[in-house]
């Protein structure tokens, strides 16, 4: 492989990973706090209780 095409894929590589990060830990930090548990785990089967606003 000529030394410039694989300098150009490391840095391409490189910054995609870079890009991805932030994006799959924002997604595995969010998913469980939107859903209100992790999506591997059963459903309860009580619904959950929102507390009201005092307005």
């Amino acid at each position: 492989m000529h030394r410039e095409l694989h300098h150009f894929l490391a840095r391409l590589i490189g910054v995609i990973a870079f890009t991805l990060i932030p994006v799959v830990l924002t997604a595995f930090v969010a998913l469980p706090m939107s859903l209100g548990r992790h999506p591997g785990e059963p459903a309860a089967t009580t619904p959950i209780v929102m507390p009201r606003h005092m307005t």
